[in-house]
């Protein structure tokens, strides 16, 4: 069980270019779980937990995103791991 947690909130064109699935795929290499998800104003969410070397990988992936995407902002907060993941998923 993971001990440490990173939520994100990814800002620009993110949205329509792939990045949940670029998420998705670079979350499931690094074995993290938790989720990345469109949000109704147009930014992503992303909620992972594992081993905090590895968040911090994905949390320079989030900086970039897929080819076509265009990153503006990510705010990312660290918190406690809350245990409730057993997989990195795309929600709906």
């Amino acid at each position: 069980m993971a001990d440490i947690a990173l939520q994100a909130r990814i800002k620009g064109r993110v949205q329509g270019v792939g990045f949940r699935h670029f998420v998705l795929e670079k979350a499931q290499r690094l074995g993290l779980v938790g989720y990345v998800q469109n949000l109704a104003d147009g930014d992503v969410a992303v909620f992972a937990e594992g081993e905090e070397e590895d968040l911090k990988k994905l949390e320079k992936f989030l900086n970039g995103g897929p080819f076509m995407a265009r990153v503006t902002q990510v705010k990312t907060e660290w918190k406690e791991s809350e245990g409730n993941f057993s997989a990195f998923e795309v929600k709906f």
